[in-house]
């Protein structure tokens, strides 16, 4: 969006903050696409204009990518549109397709960004394990194909919590930020065949978690010990890390203000 532009949406009226939920399974990740691609936002915004009699232009908290699911995304728009707060989630999914739903509305200040006041996030990844596939699991879990050690990841994720250069878990094509993040939790919980990872942390980057992942899952699978995974880290070099974690596992859990 051109500044001139942007002065001239933050012009109007209300500042409203969405909490939104989605399968990504369909969509070519968050982010505005052209056609013939769909992304979230292009969902979003075009539901939205027709409830608020508006044209609206998103922003939000990140741009998950294809494939990937938010369980709490944060959006927020400038819109002169008059419909009540209490109205608008009830009145905007019932036009949106079932796999979006905005979960609440409210009004923000005007200085409110739901990308920049973000201070802290938190993703959790699925992995589900064993041999026998579950149809209801193929685009919400990552199948790996035998029984995990879970007691040695729980070693590894206690080693990244804290405040750490993560360029070892970082994809080529991100923004030039700085490579370091603090994670204030890792943690790891089994439920039934369900390993399920959190990743709380005040900013990721891109693929950060994915990485993390596919590495944590080499440790799991007995394939790198739990001192290489610490050597890995310390080595800073992507090329040593695991690779890429499928998208349909992670889940955009929360972000908080």
């Amino acid at each position: 969006m051109k500044p001139e532009h942007k002065e001239i949406m933050k012009a109007r009226r209300r500042n409203i903050r969405l909490t939104v939920s989605y399968d990504g399974t369909a969509y070519n990740g968050f982010q505005r696409q052209n056609p013939p691609q769909v992304a979230v936002q292009n969902v979003l915004e075009e539901k939205l204009s027709a409830v608020c009699g508006d044209s609206v232009e998103l922003a939000a908290s990140g741009r998950t990518d294809s494939g990937v699911h938010a369980m709490g995304q944060v959006v927020n728009f400038f819109t002169d549109g008059t419909i009540p707060l209490d109205r608008l989630p009830r009145a905007v999914n019932s036009i949106l397709p079932p796999d979006i739903v905005v979960l609440d509305a409210a009004e923000a200040d005007r200085d409110f960004s739901a990308r920049h006041s973000a201070k802290s996030k938190i993703y959790i990844y699925r992995i589900l394990q064993g041999y026998i596939p579950d149809p209801f699991e193929r685009n919400y879990s990552w199948n790996i194909h035998k029984e995990l050690d879970t007691e040695s990841m729980k070693e590894c994720l206690r080693m990244i919590e804290g405040t750490h250069d993560f360029s070892a878990f970082r994809a080529a094509g991100g923004p030039p930020v700085s490579p370091v993040r603090t994670i204030y939790e890792a943690s790891l919980e089994k439920k039934g065949r369900i390993v399920e990872l959190k990743f709380f942390a005040n900013g990721f980057l891109y693929h950060m978690v994915r990485n993390l992942v596919g590495t944590l899952a080499n440790v799991g699978m007995g394939r790198t010990s739990v001192q290489r995974f610490g050597e890995i880290m310390a080595s800073l070099d992507r090329n040593q890390a695991g690779a890429t974690a499928p998208a349909r596992g992670l889940y955009l859990y929360k972000v908080n203000y």
